[in-house]
């Protein structure tokens, strides 16, 4: 057994959620570079522009890429190995996210559902678990801003919809969502499972990087075709029109009951902003 202490877990968390926030990927970065070579757009060339100008400064100047510095939500691979000392893993980590949207001066955007009053430090976050073999903890965490996630979608599909009839739903899903989360978006997608299941894989999706496939070849495929047939809506960047609606899709299955067939498509904008620890 290894004994790991909460304080490390918080330090490591506070880190991160300030660093997501200012430091946009070298996947996202590369992505929206490839697009200004293939989008037909001037305007929307000059939106992409103005993106990546965006990314330069929040890196030179230390400041968040968005006013929107989300909801913090994790995903945290625990070894069975491993014993936390001190305060439970889920305060340490919620402690981290306090300190960290303090300390790195990020907007703090949650409240109480019905209240609507602010928790005034970030918390709590969202944290998804799976028990691992080792004798380590990874860390992965994303700001989810709510104008992207606001636009997400589920529908209890009928099995005799097939696949047509989750392309179908998937691409009226972005369709409807037009400017409103500011393409170029990202698209996650969870297919199977029950709806809490199918929710969780599809925000599990917005964390690969962009331009990755899922490993099987089918679901590649479909990725691959989404991403073409969402890039024929001309939204275009940040709505203005042009063939850059969205830099990827990913989706992500789960087997499901033999009456049903879950979707979530669950939507990013642009700044797709992650981050892995590993203690």
């Amino acid at each position: 057994m290894r004994i790991i202490k909460s304080h490390e877990i918080t330090e490591k968390v506070k880190k991160i959620c300030i660093e997501a926030n200012i430091y946009l990927g070298e996947d996202v970065v590369n992505t929206i570079n490839k697009s200004l070579e293939i989008e037909e757009s001037p305007l929307g060339k000059n939106i992409l522009n103005t993106l990546l100008e965006n990314t330069k400064i929040a890196k030179e100047k230390n400041i968040p890429i968005c006013q929107d510095t989300g909801m913090a939500v994790f995903f945290v691979k625990l070894g069975q190995g491993v014993i936390v000392e001190g305060d439970t893993i889920e305060d340490a980590i919620n402690e981290g996210v306090r300190q960290g949207y303090e300390e790195g001066y990020l907007r703090k955007s949650v409240v109480d559902p019905i209240t609507r009053l602010n928790t005034k430090d970030n918390t709590p976050a969202i944290i998804h678990y799976e028990i691992v073999k080792g004798d380590k903890i990874v860390i992965e965490f994303a700001p989810k801003g709510f104008g992207s996630e606001n636009m997400s979608k589920l529908k209890m599909l009928k099995p005799s919809d097939g696949i047509d009839g989750i392309k179908k739903f998937i691409i009226e899903t972005v369709s409807e969502a037009g400017p409103n989360p500011c393409p170029p978006i990202v698209v996650g997608v969870g297919i199977g499972g029950t709806v809490d299941k199918c929710a969780q894989i599809a925000k599990k999706a917005l964390f690969r990087n962009i331009g990755s496939y899922n490993d099987d070849v089918n679901i590649a495929n479909l990725e691959k075709e989404l991403l073409t047939e969402i890039n024929k809506l001309g939204i275009g960047p940040q709505g203005l029109g042009g063939n850059t609606t969205a830099l990827s899709v990913h989706v992500e299955t789960f087997p499901t009951h033999i009456a049903g067939l879950p979707v979530v498509v669950n939507i990013n904008c642009h700044a797709s902003r992650h981050k892995k620890a590993m203690i």
